[in-house]
């Protein structure tokens, strides 16, 4: 008899023991689970966060130079921090490089440009939109802005800027 009560407590205890086991997978593949989508929902926040730098500008009125020289900034910051080099303008590609288009020229400045060409050529836009107004007594010229977003990698690739 004592020994059938040993056995039932040996029994017993190897039983919690599975139960504890049990229990700590449970919490280790939820609490798993639960990191990796608390990860992809910050993923998809700094996604949005990103995109909404630029996409804020589409459909806005009232854009002038100013803006499009805040959008050329970012475009460019984005550019180099990807360390990508002077291109032209390509189709849609895999990769994080923004394009932006003004009127009807590209801007594309990469790892490799020099601040000073960077500033010169603001100067110059900017000063061709003042000199307009002054020429014709008038307002800051208006754009119309849009933004294309990379169907591969979810982010804005492609900016454009039309006369109004």
């Amino acid at each position: 008899m004592e020994n059938a009560s040993k056995a039932l407590l040996m029994a017993s205890g190897v039983l919690i023991g599975i139960l504890i086991l049990s229990l700590a997978v449970y919490l280790f593949v939820s609490f798993g689970s639960t990191s990796a989508e608390i990860h992809k929902q910050n993923e998809e926040n700094q996604l949005n966060e990103f995109n909404a730098q630029f996409t804020s500008y589409e459909g806005k009125e009232g854009i002038t130079i100013y803006d499009v020289i805040t959008v050329v900034n970012l475009a460019t910051e984005n550019n180099k921090k990807f360390e990508f080099s002077t291109r032209r303008y390509t189709e849609l590609s895999n990769d994080y490089y923004i394009h932006v288009k003004f009127k009807n020229d590209w801007i594309e400045f990469g790892k490799d440009e020099e601040s000073e060409n960077i500033t010169k050529f603001y100067n110059q836009m900017i000063s061709a939109d003042v000199n307009e107004i002054k020429d014709n007594n008038t307002k800051l010229k208006q754009y119309k802005c849009t933004v294309e977003i990379n169907s591969n990698t979810g982010r804005v690739w492609k900016v454009t800027f039309k006369e109004k």
